[in-house]
């Protein structure tokens, strides 16, 4: 059986969920505490950070991109990367901008000042969230969901047809819609998007994740929201 070292409130975990369940691949989740730096993880990865998949076979892959594109290759089907190479890049480039500059702008920021701070983890030691941080991590949030939605409108899916573009997306979408912090009346076309990806069976997992003392909002596993 593979192993998926995670933690419940990655969004690039969550993007290798999201994959492997698409593929129908079977995999045990091993829950991590990446902050904790444990020596056994650690020599999992020495970046010290999930996810980190062990195949059957014993090969060790670490980082979310990594992990995404050994499962496309040796599991083609559904394929989650256009075959063209313009196509390709747009996938990538979509990656890129939620895996980077929503990381960065948004979910990165309200995980860490929600859930890391809250629970006084891998922090400086400061308990208290950032108001500045949080307010500018939500108008960020409403500019990319726009874009977000603006995508999924035009063109179906957000890259054309279903591909990791969208699990990506998702992945840190998800991760917000967690914590509540999405109004989505403001949002209507990001929310229909989002309701399509939501609604396929490699989600479903997701729905039932609970970050112990945190529980979800109540519209966070329902299809229909």
């Amino acid at each position: 059986m593979r192993h998926l070292h995670h933690f419940v409130l990655s969004p690039f975990c969550r993007k290798v969920r999201l994959v492997l369940g698409e593929k129908k691949l079977t995999f045990d989740l091993v829950p991590e505490r990446p902050w904790e730096r444990r020596a056994e993880f650690l020599a999992l990865n020495p970046m010290g950070q999930v996810p980190v998949m062990i195949e059957e076979s014993g090969v060790v892959i670490a980082d979310s991109g990594a992990i995404a594109e050994y499962f496309e290759e040796i599991h083609p089907e559904p394929s989650l990367m256009p075959a063209r190479p313009p196509e390709r890049a747009e996938v990538r480039r979509l990656v890129a901008l939620y895996d980077q500059l929503f990381f960065t702008e948004v979910s990165g920021v309200l995980l860490r000042e929600k859930v890391l701070k809250r629970f006084g983890w891998g922090t400086d030691g400061s308990t208290s969230p950032d108001l500045t941080a949080i307010r500018a991590a939500l108008d960020s949030l409403r500019r990319l969901l726009a874009y977000t939605g603006e995508l999924g409108e035009r063109r179906g899916w957000l890259a054309g047809p279903l591909s990791l573009a969208d699990f990506a997306a998702a992945a840190h979408i998800s991760c917000i819609d967690y914590l509540g912090d999405i109004a989505w009346e403001t949002a209507p076309e990001a929310r229909e998007w989002y309701a399509r990806v939501k609604s396929r069976p490699c989600f479903r997992p997701l729905l039932t994740d609970h970050l112990p003392g945190m529980p979800p909002p109540r519209h966070y596993a329902n299809l229909d929201f």
